[in-house]
């Protein structure tokens, strides 16, 4: 018998409570069993977001929401300012484009977040342009974007902002009414806890009033018609009843441990993770803005594929992790610390990894590593 040990940067690992919920018999969705928990459920997507606008609940992966945001937006030539800071910032210029919008796209260095300098250079060479759209994480190289200073560029351009956090809500601090984010997005299977197939997103009023002039087609992803079903917590479409149903248990456990703890635990297990990696002579991808929900960590010169130790992880010692994409595929390795995440998940991949190197002809020293990670749990004055 042997355990795995989740460690991707979603899908995340459910927790048993969640489990559990959604174990529960099936119900309908246009009964009052199921708009009690509809209530709640956006209700804690509100206190996750730190916004006191609507939280609209898609079936759909994050992907889905992105979407959402372009045709219930814009209109169809509209200019739009996209951040491609990797695979994800990337989707937004494939998105505009998809649509008929007329992206201008700031390429980033992967390992590195966006220069607020060079963002408002390009706000300023594209005084039409009607928006700012980026990630408030990007996944595929473990970075932190300076949210606050992209909506405050955007603000002073009259522009809108248009965040994806789906792997940054509920893992750092993201205020979305008091830093004046426009739109905001996230996913159900990232610090959520629940099982992939929901996305969540909300407007500001400034953003809601954009949807009076789009002109692009949207059907299924129709934000106005969704929201109209909000006051009697009904949705447009079939929601995914069960998922939503763990969306409700796994906020009340943020509730229970408290947004500004949750912040705090996920701060702790980046620092050790990050720890323990360098300890191991690895180097960061992201060295100047790393994201606390996942580290992505370049592979030495003796490893030429990191695809080796992600697979040896797996099959031998049941460790999932993943690699890079694209350019940076075969090149580096990530490690997910957000969401149902404790110290014993770090120290345990730490474990593997070491093993793993040593298999593969980078030696170490066995516990490097993980003291390392100990050392900043040590020192931490909260249980992570």
């Amino acid at each position: 018998m042997r355990k795995s040990y989740l460690l991707t940067p979603g899908p995340t690992t459910v927790p048993e409570r969640v489990l559990s919920a959604m174990s529960r018999p099936m119900i309908h969705h246009r009964t009052p069993p199921f708009q009690t928990v509809f209530e709640e459920a956006r209700k804690g997507l509100q206190y996750v977001f730190q916004t006191q606008q609507d939280v609209l609940i898609l079936t759909a992966s994050g992907t889905g929401a992105m979407e959402a945001a372009i045709t219930n937006l814009f209109r169809k030539g509209d200019q739009v300012i996209t951040i491609n800071g990797g695979k994800f910032g990337e989707r937004w210029t494939k998105l505009a484009k998809t649509y008929g919008l007329n992206p201008v796209e700031i390429k980033v260095p992967a390992g590195s977040a966006v220069d607020p300098q060079e963002l408002e250079k390009t706000v300023r060479a594209n005084p039409g342009a009607r928006a700012i759209l980026f990630q408030a994480s990007e996944t595929s190289t473990g970075v932190k974007m300076p949210t606050e200073a992209i909506c405050k560029i955007a603000q002073a351009a009259n522009m809108v902002t248009v965040c994806d956090a789906i792997t940054a809500a509920g893992v750092f601090d993201l205020p979305m009414d008091r830093w004046g984010i426009d739109v905001l997005i996230s996913g159900s299977q990232k610090a959520f806890m629940v099982p992939p197939g929901l996305s969540m997103i909300a407007l500001s009023e400034r953003a809601w009033k954009m949807t009076e002039t789009a002109d692009l087609p949207c059907f299924y992803f129709d934000l106005k018609r969704e929201r109209k079903g909000l006051p009697k917590n009904a949705t447009a479409w079939t929601p995914a009843i069960s998922l939503v149903i763990g969306l409700q248990e796994s906020i009340q456990m943020i509730r229970e441990e408290g947004l500004e703890n949750v912040f705090k635990r996920h701060a702790t297990l980046a620092q050790a993770t990050r720890a323990g990696v360098t300890a191991l002579g690895l180097e960061l991808l992201a060295r100047n803005a790393p994201s606390d929900a996942v580290t992505a960590v370049l592979m030495p010169s003796a490893i030429p594929d990191a695809k080796a130790v992600i697979k040896l992880l797996r099959d031998k010692h049941g460790v999932f992790i993943i690699g890079g994409q694209d350019e940076l595929e075969g090149k580096i390795i990530r490690l997910s610390h957000f969401g149902y995440c404790d110290k014993f998940d770090i120290t345990t991949v730490l474990s593997g990894l070491e093993l793993c190197l040593n298999e593969l002809g980078y030696p170490v020293e066995y516990g490097r590593g993980v003291a390392a990670a100990l050392k900043v749990f040590g020192k931490s004055p909260k249980e992570s």
